[in-house]
């Protein structure tokens, strides 16, 4: 009885240390267990982090090779608009350019034609130019047939005479295979003035010696619708009027070609007249 109770409170004493050495080793196995589980969580939150840092490393390399983009495409934006004006305006130039060529060969055409017409006149009236009955000129630019009056008319005087009409005969003659063209018959005289009944000055006889030239170029084939008679007195010298010799060189008659309007330059660029 006495043994029994000896183990008794042997194992009463015994029990509680079994228990606490059991709770203790759980306890330090669940402690065990939680420290892998952070030193896990811990290395995996270093790898997240450095994961993040190279993706942050890695957006803004590429933030900048958008932007380096963006700029390298505004760039080249701009170098096209700007090619794109300097096309425009080479082929705005070019276009201006073949005008102006195209407007520089009319004229060279026209140019030539009237150089072929002023030697065409100049082998049909060699003759009388070598005679000395007239002469073919070119004066601010218009060709002009210039006949004396000592030859035409005697002096005061407006009736041609009969060595005059002869010349005029010819003369009609050529320019009347003139195509295209209008004339204009000019009268001109010395200084010295003429007062008399039938001329109160001398623009009424330059006036009517030019057209009493054009009525006989008329009756001589010639179109009147092509023909138009001037006086321009003495105001339109060829020479100083200082010698006799000079101001028969002053009184003459001239056949002025009119120029045609293709002969005149491009218009484009005169304002309209404004009414």
């Amino acid at each position: 009885m006495k043994l029994r109770s000896l183990v008794l409170l042997s194992l009463l004493v015994l029990a509680p240390a079994c228990v606490s050495s059991s709770k203790h080793a759980k306890t330090v196995a669940e402690l065990k267990a939680s420290r892998a589980s952070e030193a896990e969580l811990a290395a995996k939150l270093a790898d997240v982090t450095q994961r993040l840092e190279a993706a942050t490393t890695e957006k803004a390399a590429l933030q900048k090779a958008v932007d380096e983009g963006t700029a390298l495409t505004q760039t080249m934006q701009a170098r096209l608009a700007q090619l794109g004006q300097n096309v425009e305006g080479l082929t705005k130039d070019k276009e201006e350019a073949a005008a102006r060529l195209e407007e520089l060969r009319k004229q060279k055409a026209a140019a030539d034609a009237r150089l072929s017409t002023f030697k065409n006149l100049l082998a049909k009236l060699r003759s009388m130019i070598d005679s000395g009955q007239l002469k073919v000129i070119i004066r601010d630019g218009r060709m002009i047939i210039a006949l004396p009056n000592d030859i035409l008319f005697d002096s005061g005087k407006t009736s041609v005479k009969a060595e005059g009409k002869a010349a005029l005969e010819k003369v009609a003659q050529v320019l009347a295979t003139v195509p295209d063209r209008d004339f204009l018959v000019a009268g001109h005289t010395d200084d010295v003035p003429i007062r008399t009944a039938q001329f109160g000055s001398n623009w009424e006889l330059s006036t009517a010696r030019a057209v009493e030239v054009v009525r006989f170029l008329i009756t001589k084939g010639m179109n009147g619708k092509v023909l138009a008679a001037a006086g321009f007195a003495e105001f339109d010298p060829v020479i100083a009027n200082d010698s006799t010799e000079h101001r028969a060189q002053n009184r003459r008659i001239e056949i002025v070609l009119q120029p045609n309007i293709s002969d005149l330059p491009p218009l484009d660029d005169i304002a309209p007249e404004k009414k």
